[in-house]
């Protein structure tokens, strides 16, 4: 019996490790990140994952689907706990409408995933040729990382003097990386000028109210639409935005278990 449980637990651990579908409890998130240093204006900011794996050099795409609709998500960010998505995606996810046409509100909803190809992406993606934007002065641990195996970020990359991933400070120019000679990328201007930026702007759809802001400073530039009030089903969790304690009792759960099976082993 011991020996069951143990090639249990090995078979739990592998499949974990290489699991590239399944279910999770997907969450609303509202302002736009980047761990890495993905710049906002140059990509979809409105389907976004916030998941809580490190963000990897090959898996940057996943979709999420619930009750016949899809989407794909730029996964570009590491969460706390909880697998947060932009409010928008959530949104249409959980009603067929954008969250500035019909916003609504809710907890942790279970949605079925599944690791997809980059190229499901590149609409995502609004530079020439579909390559990741990264902050010159602000992705280098990320970008060499990714550089020093062969990647799909390594070879589909490109460096942009901004130092923010809400495009706020530097300079909208590409830069250039003569790697591995270099380490550090040269610009049109010096690297890293905290310039005030204006002419790239990102924009963050405000939870509950639908309203388009900018992400610099939260002022409104477009309100949203009518709210859609729905029912708690079966299939949610009831919370707010970020659906982290939900996330934890069961990350807690799972270790108290696995710790008893140890110990009877």
């Amino acid at each position: 019996m011991r020996a069951i449980f143990r090639f249990f637990l090995s078979a739990l651990a592998a499949a974990t490790a290489r699991a590239a579908s399944g279910t999770v409890w997907a969450t609303p998130h509202e302002s736009y990140s980047s761990s890495v240093g993905v710049l906002g204006c140059k990509v979809d900011t409105n389907r976004i994952a916030y998941w809580p794996a490190s963000v990897d050099c090959d898996s940057i795409c996943v979709s999420l689907s619930y009750e016949g609709r899809t989407v794909h998500l730029l996964r570009i960010d590491q969460s706390q706990g909880a697998h947060d998505v932009s409010y928008d995606a959530w949104n249409y996810l959980v009603t067929g409408y954008s969250a500035t046409q019909h916003p609504t509100t809710g907890g942790a909803i279970a949605m079925e995933y599944a690791d997809a190809d980059a190229s499901a992406c590149a609409d995502l993606i609004h530079t020439k040729d579909h390559k990741l934007p990264l902050s010159a002065a602000n992705s280098m641990n990320y970008l060499a990382s990714c550089l020093s195996r062969d990647t799909w970020v390594g070879k589909n990359h490109i460096l942009y003097n901004i130092l923010d991933p809400i495009c706020s400070w530097g300079n909208d120019e590409v830069c250039n990386l003569d790697w591995p000679t270099a380490n550090q990328a040269a610009c049109p201007t010096a690297l890293g000028t905290p310039s005030v930026l204006t002419t790239t702007p990102v924009y963050n759809i405000q939870y509950m109210t639908g309203n388009k802001v900018l992400a610099s400073s939260n002022q409104v530039v477009a309100n949203g639409g009518p709210a859609l009030n729905l029912p708690l089903t079966l299939g949610q969790k009831s919370g707010g935005r970020s659906g982290r304690g939900g996330s934890m009792v069961a990350m807690m759960a799972m270790s108290l278990f696995t710790y008893r099976l140890m110990v009877w082993l």
